[in-house]
């Protein structure tokens, strides 16, 4: 059975992600430690529960979640994954940095491989779904574990709210309709892990959700 534990890291408080199973591999979404204490926290964690990270995946690759993917990328010697049309995004990253004052010296590695809209994501027993829901971003990916019942869905949905669509390539119809046929579709049980703020769960937020009805 897979695990999520949630990491809160950089100035904008986004949610890092482990997701890890019984056969102690795991899988590191959307790195955003930005110092060494947080760099720190994250292995710490790593170390205690004696796991192997075997991939480094981007849910999208704004500034706030990708700051971490070169120290990861490095230390575990794994490759970036992201959606091909979230390169553009990634490459701007040290323009965003400089404007929002933040540092970024230690540059995202370009990606080693892309993934594909349903594809499925594996690592030791547990295998996840890529679903294609862009509008915060112009191809952000979350992903669907049916087994376990969880979904790590970056900035697409939050508690009571959605990702803000006035950055480059977002687009709120392209969002309302990525959350509507791609979230909204699972099962109400379901738990959604956002890239900022707490859990949530699918049928929740059909229910309460006030930017996006079903």
């Amino acid at each position: 059975m897979a695990k999520v534990e949630s990491f809160t890291f950089n100035p904008f408080q986004e949610n890092t992600y482990l997701v890890y199973d019984e056969t102690g591999e795991c899988l590191i979404f959307d790195p955003g430690c930005s110092n060494k204490q947080e760099e720190a926290k994250l292995l710490t964690f790593i170390e205690e529960k004696k796991l192997r990270p075997v991939r480094l995946i981007n849910t999208h690759c704004h500034i706030d979640h990708i700051l971490g993917n070169a120290f990861i990328a490095n230390e575990f010697d794994l490759g970036l994954e992201i959606h091909q049309e979230e390169l553009q995004v990634l490459n701007q990253g040290p323009v965003v940095a400089d404007m929002y004052g933040i540092g970024y010296t230690n540059h995202s590695p370009q990606p080693s491989r892309f993934i594909e809209v349903g594809e499925l994501i594996e690592f030791g027993q547990t295998k996840l779904s890529a679903l294609f829901t862009p509008g915060h971003s112009p191809a952000s990916l979350s992903f669907y574990c049916s087994e376990d019942n969880f979904l790590i869905a970056g900035d697409v949905l939050f508690y009571q709210s959605i990702g803000r669509t006035d950055l480059p390539g977002g687009d709120f119809d392209t969002l309302a309709d990525s959350i509507r046929t791609q979230i909204y579709s699972l099962p109400d049980a379901v738990i959604v892990y956002p890239g900022h703020g707490p859990k949530t769960r699918v049928g929740y937020e059909k229910m309460n959700n006030p930017f996006v009805k079903p």
